[in-house]
This record gives C-alpha cells, sequence and structure tokens, in this order.
C-alpha cells in the first residue's frame, strides 16, 4: 500500500526552501506596505517620492515572485512522480490551468497599473475608483487565484503530488494575507471618501 511518503520526499531541502518562499512573498509586501503606510519607509529612502518608492517595491516583489518561481520548479525536478497525474490528460488540463491562471494575474496587472498592482495605495497612491471589470468580476483576487492555478497547472505538468502540496499552501498562504489585506485597503480608501465628504461641508 502506498503511502505519501512514496511520492513526496520530505527530506529534499529544495522542497523547505520552496515551501519557505511561498510563506515569505506575501509576509514580505504585507509587512513592507504596512510599514510604508504607518511610517513613509520606502518613500523616505526615495527622498520622498512615493511613485519612485512604490515602483522600487514593485521590481522587489517582481523579483522575488521569480526567485520563489525558480525554486519551485527546481523543487520538483526532484520529487517523485504519481502515475495518475502523468499522461496526456493530465497535461490538457496542467495546461489549461496554467494558461487561464497566467490571463487572470495579467489581465488584472493589465486593469490595475503598476502602482494598483504593487501596493500603491499604501503610497497614498489611489485608483479613482473601484474595477469592477474582468478579470474582477469573475473572482475577488485574481492576482492570488491565478498565481495558486499556475502552480497547480505546473504540478501537473510535471506529474508532481510535492507540486500538489505545494499548491494547497500557496492557496494557504493568499487567503490568510487576503483576511489582512482586504480590511486594511478597504479602510484606506473608507478614509479618503470622509475626508473628501469632510472637505466638501468645508466649502458649502
Amino acid at each position: 500500500m502506498s503511502s505519501i511518503s512514496d511520492y513526496v520526499d520530505l527530506g529534499q531541502p529544495m522542497f523547505w526552501l520552496s515551501a519557505a518562499s511561498i510563506c515569505f512573498n506575501p509576509t514580505f509586501w504585507n509587512s513592507a506596505a504596512r510599514s510604508e503606510y504607518h511610517n513613509k519607509t520606502i518613500t523616505k529612502l526615495f527622498g520622498g517620492n512615493s511613485l519612485y518608492g512604490c515602483y522600487a517595491l514593485a521590481v522587489t516583489i517582481f523579483t522575488l515572485g521569480i526567485v520563489r518561481d525558480s525554486i519551485y520548479e527546481r523543487a520538483l525536478r526532484s520529487q517523485p512522480t504519481h502515475p495518475l497525474l502523468l499522461g496526456p490528460v493530465s497535461e490538457a488540463l496542467a495546461v489549461g490551468l496554467f494558461v487561464s491562471g497566467n490571463v487572470l494575474v495579467l489581465t488584472s496587472m493589465y486593469a490595475l497599473g503598476i502602482t494598483g498592482t504593487y501596493l500603491g495605495d499604501y503610497f497614498g497612491i489611489l485608483m479613482d475608483e473601484m474595477v469592477t471589470g474582468f478579470p474582477f468580476n469573475v473572482c475577488s483576487a485574481p492576482m492570488y487565484y491565478g498565481s495558486t492555478l499556475s502552480f497547480l497547472g505546473s504540478a501537473l505538468w510535471f506529474g508532481k503530488p510535492a507540486g500538489v502540496m505545494l499548491t494547497g499552501l500557496v492557496f494557504l498562504v493568499y487567503k490568510v494575507a487576503l483576511t489582512y489585506e482586504d480590511p486594511f485597503t478597504g479602510g484606506i480608501y473608507t478614509e479618503r471618501e470622509r475626508k473628501q465628504k469632510a472637505e466638501g461641508k468645508k466649502v458649502r
């Protein structure tokens, strides 16, 4: 009888490094963004220019994402395969998941722009109004869900149960991140509306 250890090698250091990078990235950008919001930490590093600070954070997050994905791919190489995850059906499903995931990620980046995608609201760079078109009419967090689908697609393409397990971690980490991000971001825009109403009353 097969056990999980037959298909997931927990003794591989790259597996744990991949898990660590998956957990680190959202923790880093949420911590950096909140520090910026409360203390203008990143803006101060760029001489008070919040736009440059936001761009710097964007480059950092993007680079960390590439590193994380590279570690994940290397971790899968050293993991056992499962026969049920091999074959044309699994490969077709993998392609579908990977493509749909990237569509969600890329279209959300296009809809939000650089500052909208990379936490510009924490820098005081707010969007004029909430984006409600595609892909945000499909799901509330298309970048997170799209990224999760891409991870799962890669796991199925290589036939690696370890990849499916790491994808579960990706999903969990993103869900936890959203419980912190959504209320905080909503509060930023609520505060803007409160200030706008207060200013409107003063004008009258």
